[in-house]
């Protein structure tokens, strides 16, 4: 075919592309096969069974019409009769294809406008793939972007390869954003869409604390150091617990640091989060004892079939077992998954004294009973 477009510098081209965009040419050349046969029985009404070949050595292409070569016609559209396949060449046998080529005059101008919007559509599924499979990678981690606009409440984040948005939900109630800024966030989640590649970035998500922790906590990136569960109250209060694999090691310690430094730069990341540090314990008792700090637990009554507890603390040490609004005493339910029941001594005291009250109290007198009357006959 003589074709101006596809020739063999149009495969120089594609050869350049596997090269820049990892698309590989023959992927390219067999899509291309594909649309040119949707393009030729598009502008030449053919309802034919076509085969399209995109010679690899100059680039030509050749359309062919086949059919099937069958004992009886039924669909002469697709099918040849043996004796009529035989005319042509004695060696065609029932079952065979057929292939004469009707390859078009006008055809390489079609050839060029469909090679385009193919290789088009291929570059952009390359550049999805290639961002796709880039942050697949990075799900469950931290990525380092700037921010380049701010669009009403969503903060649009350059993190390399493209671009993600963290919108008002994923952003840390009362943190400031400036246009410029380079911030951490979490990539929550990857996924391919019809209009490419979405990423969904937070900075409120338990896994940032993690992955910061992480990164400042040398013990953790080993596995010396577990961290168990983590909760938040994003912009406000954090509890993470933690547990030690060596026993020579002091978890907790571990994750504050020298001075306090190594959990002062995750609070520093966070604007100012207040990140409490847990010990873990296989014992639940002692869990949730260790998790409603920083208030003192004096017993706790756990139900452990029910996940359920019941803390006793000192009458001065009941707020901050509470804590402000509830926060605290909700921060370790979160942590500990199981419902906690906080009370001070005189409470426990007057409930006890409560339930002895009830226990002694005299039961009522019955009132006495009229006798029914005797029934009407």
């Amino acid at each position: 075919m003589a074709g101006e477009y596809v020739n063999k510098e149009f495969l120089d081209a594609m050869a350049e592309l596997e090269q820049t965009k990892g698309i590989k040419m023959e992927v390219l050349l067999e899509a291309l096969e594909d649309a040119l046969i949707s393009a030729y029985k598009k502008n030449y009404g053919s309802s034919q069974n076509v085969r399209v070949e995109i010679n690899r050595e100059d680039g030509d292409i050749h359309v062919y019409y086949r059919k099937e070569v069958v004992a009886e016609v039924e669909n002469d559209k697709i099918e040849m009769s043996l004796e009529e396949a035989q005319s042509y060449d004695p060696e065609f046998e029932v079952g065979d294809m057929f292939e004469s080529e009707v390859t078009p005059r006008s055809f390489g101008r079609i050839a060029a406008q469909t090679a385009k919007q193919v290789i088009v559509q291929r570059i952009r599924e390359a550049e999805r793939n290639v961002i796709y499979d880039a942050y697949a990678k990075a799900e469950g981690e931290i990525v380092r972007g700037e921010i380049v606009r701010i669009e009403g409440r969503n903060v649009i984040v350059n993190i390399g390869k493209t671009e993600a948005v963290l919108t008002p939900s994923d952003q840390i109630p009362g943190e400031h954003y400036t246009i410029g800024d380079t911030i951490k966030v979490y990539v929550e989640e990857v996924r391919k869409g019809n209009r490419g590649t979405y990423i969904m970035i937070s900075r409120t998500q338990p896994g940032l604390l993690s992955r910061l922790l992480e990164q400042e906590v040398p013990e953790i990136y080993d596995g010396i150091v577990e961290i168990k569960a983590v909760v938040r109250d994003p912009g406000s209060r954090a509890k993470v617990a933690v547990f030690s694999n060596d026993e020579d090691v002091d978890a907790m310690g571990a994750c504050v640091g020298a001075r306090g430094m190594r959990v002062q730069n995750v609070v520093e990341e966070l604007s100012g989060e207040k990140v409490e540090i847990v010990e873990w314990s296989e014992n639940l008792g002692q869990f949730i004892s260790n998790a409603v700090g920083p208030a003192k637990a004096l017993e706790v009554d756990v139900d452990e079939e029910n996940r359920t507890a019941r803390v006793l603390v000192a009458d001065n040490q009941l707020s901050l077992a509470i804590g402000r609004r509830g926060q605290n005493a909700r921060l370790a339910v979160r942590l500990t998954a199981c419902k906690i029941d906080i009370e001070s001594e005189s409470q426990r005291a007057v409930r006890l004294a409560s339930q002895q009250e009830e226990l002694f109290a005299e039961p009522a007198a019955s009132e006495p009973q009229a006798a029914p009357e005797n029934p009407v006959e």
